[in-house]
């Protein structure tokens, strides 16, 4: 598709006016695969054909924000490590690049950044296991620049419910609750991508504030486990939260979901197993697989639109360095799915909130109700002391 063409020139025009906002990509964890957590060795100035991010297609793709993701898998052995590292990577982009990133720690930064010609730069934790039964690391991620929390991933963790595990908890916890209401008090948004459509109903029913679904798809299109139910997207609009759109093939495209499914148990890859290997094993038995397109993505858009309005749309693409839709391949491609969305009729005003105006509403009522939240007490963990044990009597000397 050339410039010429009058969508994507729409598009582009869009996006010179507008901020998109992305909410999920996985950037650091690429790094520490690629670089061992070195980002001067890894150099975003190129561009990686290996992935899908860098520092090039991040501006071709007109990218404005970039959530960066401090994933953290479920079974490390020392989770609150491992999330610090995690943090500590996406520090190192905003600080080894500062003529490209500009750290956004509120939602007024989003628009300093745009201001200053940079990409602002927002950093979320990915998991929650680092959490280790206390609430106290909450404030120490707050501090260290974190502003989105998504719960779990795809485990099921002491307190809270995965949508790609067997559930144990009903939901979430009373710990779970206290961690929502330490979100709530600090300003941290949180991030129900991942879990149970139980955990997602408990947690909407004790938030004080509006909630992110930063990477997730509709499920009555495509019914991985990942995705929203019906039940949940018709309680976004009271809440006040936003749905962010995923470029996820498993998400998009129920072929897809079909096809992996041989492969996949709850959803999701079991652990230690090859999945190359797999993949190119199932498509020599099934033909390739059929990795979804931005059409079937903006027929998800448009979905969740029509069960919450448009104002509670966003978009979300999880750029992790795999296997992506192929007119979707890497974050150059932003200006294609808006010239698709374009071409479907969306009006400039729907098309601001899509891009950046729905999340940073969020954002803000978020930062409001800490600010109201301010003279509250900080949370701790004696809501989880039958997990973490008594504290003992520090030794003499």
């Amino acid at each position: 598709m050339s410039r010429q063409d009058p969508a994507l020139a729409k598009a582009l025009d869009l996006l010179d006016r507008f901020i998109l906002f992305d909410g999920h990509n996985d950037l650091p964890f690429t790094i520490r695969r690629a670089a061992d957590g070195d980002v001067k060795a890894y150099g975003l100035d190129r561009v990686h054909q290996e992935s899908d991010t860098d520092i090039p297609r991040l501006r071709e793709g007109r990218v404005g924000a970039q959530v960066f993701a401090a994933f953290v898998p479920t079974s490390v052995p020392d989770p609150g490590r491992f999330t610090l590292e995690q943090i500590a990577i996406g520090l190192d982009i905003e600080t080894l690049h500062p003529d490209v990133f500009r750290p956004a720690r509120r939602a007024a930064d989003i628009a300093a950044a745009r201001r200053a010609g940079r990409i602002a730069s927002v950093i979320s934790v990915e998991s929650a296991v680092g959490l280790g039964g206390s609430l106290s690391p909450l404030r120490v991620w707050y501090a260290a620049g974190v502003r989105i929390l998504t719960l779990c991933h795809n485990e099921t963790l002491d307190w809270i419910d995965s949508a790609t595990d067997t559930a144990r908890h009903g939901g979430i916890t009373a710990f779970g609750r206290a961690v929502i209401a330490e979100c709530n008090r600090l300003g941290m948004i949180v991030d129900l991508a991942h879990a149970s459509p139980a955990a997602q109903n408990a947690v909407l029913d004790v938030t004080t504030a509006p909630v992110l679904w930063s990477h997730s798809n509709a499920a009555a299109l495509c019914p991985h486990p990942r995705n929203v139910t019906d039940d949940v997207l018709d309680r976004v609009k009271a809440n006040g939260g936003v749905v962010m759109a995923t470029f996820v093939p498993n998400f998009i495209s129920r072929k897809s979901h079909e096809w992996m499914s041989p492969l996949q148990v709850h959803g999701k890859t079991p652990p230690g197993a090859d999945i190359d290997a797999a993949v190119a094993k199932r498509a020599n038995e099934a033909g390739p697989w059929p990795r979804g397109s931005i059409g079937e993505l903006c027929d998800h858009i448009q979905y969740i639109v029509g069960r919450t309005g448009l104002a509670h749309i966003g978009i979300g693409s999880d750029f992790y360095g795999g296997p992506n839709p192929p007119d979707l391949a890497d974050a150059s491609r932003f200006p294609h799915l808006i010239a698709e969305l374009v071409r479907r009729g969306w009006s400039d005003a729907a098309l601001k909130g899509l891009l950046s105006g729905n999340a940073l509403r969020v954002w803000r009522k978020v930062e409001a109700e800490a600010k109201a939240r301010r003279s509250g007490a900080p949370g701790i963990a004696r809501v989880a002391a039958e997990t973490i044990g008594r504290p003992r009597r520090k030794p003499a000397g």
